[in-house]
């Protein structure tokens, strides 16, 4: 199991990061990507992954960063994207209109050159999109990324059925566990799996039954069960699927202790599986 997006160096890890990522192992989450918010949040997430074999980062400006992008940024983004095999994506970019820190046409310039790098290197796009789908999906059409993801998925599948159309994935956090968020069940539902993903978006957003904890990596599980209930599958399945889907995208190899399921349909034995 992979858990597709999550802040390993957001400063609420900061005292236990080893054995957050060690909690994760032990139940079958064997490989993480570390999501950036800031150019400088990118070089740590570079740090922690050069230092941990499972984990795999990213770089990027998110928008409720957007001021902190300047002259310089983009060459800057561009050399750390190109610093290491670990960087995986560019991300997390997009729009947020829900807290509007800052005005949209900023925003929107922001996203739109970090989707042209993303697109310029070949690199996957990590999409962030809160109450801003419309505006998020015109920059997409016209830039044309090959691969994305809008990450935290919440919306209608009424709207953001041509993302997927389009070739791009959703992906689904802790979220799609509460008891108001049939909305995104019916999403997960309508969404084909081979364009499906998951993640915690840890610190944030812990699933039931962990909801008013911090989250982390270990709890993708409860995602994936959630997902798995949905879809009428098993979570083995969805285990298989979502892992299979995740090393596509970011083109990370598949971990040694996550091997390929035999003629069966068991898993050889690990003894890191859940």
């Amino acid at each position: 199991m992979i858990d597709s997006h999550c802040h390993l160096a957001d400063q609420k890890f900061r005292e236990d990061r080893d054995e957050v990522i060690a909690r994760a192992k032990q139940a079958g989450v064997l490989q993480v990507i570390t999501i950036a918010d800031t150019l400088e949040e990118g070089k740590t997430c570079i740090e922690i992954a050069q230092q941990q074999e499972n984990v795999s980062a990213t770089v990027g400006v998110h928008p409720h960063r957007s001021n902190q992008w300047s002259k310089e940024s983009k060459e800057l983004l561009q050399e750390l994207a190109q610093s290491s095999s670990k960087v995986v994506a560019i991300g997390e970019i997009g729009l947020d209109y829900h807290y509007m820190n800052f005005p949209k046409d900023m925003q929107q310039d922001v996203f739109r050159v970090q989707l042209h790098i993303a697109k310029k290197l070949n690199l996957p796009a990590i999409v962030h999109s809160r109450e801003a789908i419309k505006d998020t999906w015109a920059i997409i059409r016209e830039v044309q990324p090959q691969k994305l993801v809008l990450h935290c998925c919440t919306e209608k599948w009424e709207d953001v059925k041509r993302f997927v159309e389009a070739g791009y994935l959703l992906s689904f956090t802790g979220i799609a566990t509460y008891p108001k968020s049939e909305d995104i069940r019916r999403t997960i539902k309508e969404c084909p799996i081979e364009k499906l993903m998951i993640e915690t978006d840890a610190p944030y957003l812990a699933p039931t039954p962990h909801r008013g904890k911090r989250n982390e990596p270990a709890y993708v599980v409860e995602v994936a069960k959630c997902i798995a209930g949905v879809k009428g599958i098993s979570l083995e399945e969805i285990d298989e699927l979502t892992t299979k889907n995740t090393i596509n995208f970011f083109g990370i190899e598949k971990s040694p202790c996550h091997p390929e399921p035999d003629p069966k349909g068991k898993h050889s034995d690990c003894s890191n599986d859940y």
